[in-house]
C-alpha cells in the first residue's frame, strides 16, 4: 500500500467539517471564470454548485434544507431581510442572466427578473458571452443588482469589445425602483448609509468613469472618480468607508482611498510594472475590503507589458496587503493563487485561493483568513482550488472545486462545501 496522500482528498483541519456537493468538470490551468458561491446567513449555510443548484443547510447540524435547481451558473448571492422574513438573493450567468429571490425557510421563489430583457441575450450560447450577474448587495428589503454582457461587434478593423450592463435596486416584492444603465463592464457593489458604489473594470464608450458612486434611494449619482488611464481598464472592486471609500485601480495598479467628494486621500503602489528578466510585469489589484481599522488590498496574477505569456513573476503578485487608515502599510502576505472574491465580517477577510496558472502549485491551495490589522490566520489547506468564501461570526464557509493542470493531468480535490471556525 503506498503512503503517499490522495490527491483528491483535503487535508483534516480543526473545527471543520465537509460536504460532498456532486460531480464537476474540473477546472484547468487557467480560470473557468466564476461558477460557485457561497453565503453564511441566518442559521442557514447556502452553496451555489457548479452544477448550476442552490443548496441551503443547516449552519449548525450541516443537514440539508432544501434546494432548487438554477437556470445558469449560481455565481452571486446575498441575504435578504425584508418584511417577509429572511431571503436569498441568487445572481446568474446563463442565457437569461436572471435575479431570483429565494425564501431562506423553504427555497420557494418569491420573484424573478431576467436581466437579459435589459442587457441583451447572449451573442453566443456560451459562458464568455452570457449575461452575468457580477455582483449582489442588499440593505433591509432593498436588493442592488449589477448585471453586463459582453459581445464583440464585427467591424472593419476587427471586433471590437462591447458592452451593455445595468444597476437595479429592486424592491422587496422585486418591483424596480430605479436603474442606472451604462456601456462599461461594472465588476463591483457596495452599500453604504445613503450610498452605493459601483465599480468598472472596462470603460470602452461614453461611460468613462471607474468609479460611480450614487445615491442608493434615487439612483442619482453622487461622486465620480477614475483612475485616470488612457486604456480599457479601470477598477477592480470598492468598499465604501463612512467618510470615503476605497477602490483598486486596473487603470495604475495602485490602490486609493477616497474622501466623500472623491479627492485622493491616499495612495499605495501595489503591483505597479517593475523590470523582471528583462520584461516589464505587472499584476492587477483585484479586491479590497475597508473598515475603521484599515483597508485589506489583493493582487491576482503577473502579466507581460507586451502579450500575455512570460516567464517572469512580479514580486507583489497574489499578494494580500494590510494598510492602517492613514495609508501605512503594516503587513504583507501570500495568497497563493487567483482569488475569484473575498468573504468579510468587520475586520476579519477570508481569501479562497484558486489557480496560480503560471506556478501550477497544487500546494498553493487553500482557504486563507486575514484581520486587517494583525495579519493571516491559517484556516484551510485544500486540495483543489478554493472558488468562493463566505465568513459570519466566527464561521467560515467555502466551496471547493477539483482541478487538472495541463502538466500532468492528475484530478485533485471534489467539489465540497467546508465549513469550519474561524
Amino acid at each position: 500500500m503506498s503512503d503517499a496522500a490522495d490527491p483528491t482528498e483535503t487535508p483534516a483541519a480543526p473545527d471543520h467539517e465537509s460536504l460532498d456537493l456532486g460531480d464537476v468538470p474540473a477546472a484547468g490551468s487557467r480560470h473557468r471564470g466564476r461558477r460557485s458561491s457561497v453565503l453564511l446567513t441566518g442559521d442557514l449555510v447556502v452553496a451555489g454548485t457548479a452544477n448550476g443548484d442552490i443548496r441551503a443547510f443547516d449552519r449548525e447540524s450541516l443537514d440539508r434544507r432544501w434546494s432548487v435547481d438554477c437556470g445558469g451558473k449560481p455565481v452571486s448571492l446575498a441575504t435578504l431581510d425584508g418584511g417577509e422574513g429572511s431571503g436569498i438573493v441568487v445572481g446568474e450567468r446563463g442565457p437569461s442572466g436572471a435575479v431570483t429571490a429565494l425564501d431562506a425557510t423553504d427555497g420557494n421563489v418569491r420573484w424573478r427578473y431576467e436581466t437579459a430583457a435589459d442587457v441583451g441575450d447572449p451573442q453566443k450560447e456560451t459562458r464568455f458571452f452570457y449575461p452575468f450577474v457580477a455582483d449582489i448587495v442588499t440593505d433591509g428589503d432593498r436588493t442592488y443588482v449589477a448585471s453586463r454582457r459582453y459581445e464583440r461587434d464585427g467591424t472593419e478593423s476587427g471586433p471590437d469589445r462591447v458592452f451593455e450592463s445595468v444597476v437595479y435596486a429592486f424592491e422587496a416584492d422585486g418591483s424596480i425602483e430605479w436603474t442606472f444603465k451604462t456601456d462599461a463592464s461594472p465588476i463591483a457593489l457596495d452599500r453604504r448609509d445613503d450610498r452605493l458604489a459601483v465599480a468598472f473594470n472596462r470603460c470602452l464608450d461614453d461611460h468613462q468613469h471607474g468609479l460611480v458612486v450614487l445615491d442608493a434611494e434615487s439612483g442619482d449619482p453622487l461622486v465620480d472618480w477614475d483612475p485616470g488611464n488612457e486604456g480599457q481598464r479601470r477598477c477592480g472592486d470598492v468598499s465604501l468607508l463612512a467618510d470615503g471609500v476605497a477602490v483598486t485601480s486596473h487603470g495604475d495598479y495602485r490602490g486609493y482611498v477616497l474622501d466623500r467628494d472623491g479627492a485622493v486621500r491616499w495612495r499605495a503602489d501595489l503591483a505597479t510594472p517593475v523590470e523582471r528578466d528583462g520584461e516589464t510585469v505587472y499584476a492587477y489589484p483585484n479586491h479590497v475590503h475597508a473598515t475603521d481599522a484599515g483597508v485589506v488590498f489583493v493582487t491576482g496574477n503577473t502579466y507581460p507589458e507586451e502579450g500575455r505569456e512570460t516567464e517572469a513573476r512580479h514580486p507583489r503578485d497574489h499578494t494580500a496587503f494590510g494598510y492602517s487608515p492613514d495609508g501605512e502599510c503594516r503587513w504583507t502576505d501570500g495568497v497563493g493563487g487567483f482569488v475569484t472574491g473575498l468573504g468579510a465580517d468587520g475586520d476579519l477577510v477570508a481569501a479562497p485561493g484558486a489557480q496560480n496558472f503560471r506556478e501550477r502549485d497544487p500546494g498553493d491551495h487553500a482557504l486563507r483568513a486575514f484581520d486587517v490589522t494583525e495579519g493571516r490566520r491559517e484556516l484551510l489547506d485544500a486540495a483543489g482550488v478554493v472558488t468562493a468564501a463566505s465568513l459570519s461570526g466566527d464561521t467560515v464557509a467555502a466551496v471547493e472545486e477539483p482541478v487538472e493542470y495541463h502538466d500532468d493531468g492528475e484530478r485533485r480535490g471534489a467539489h465540497r462545501l467546508h465549513v469550519g471556525r474561524v
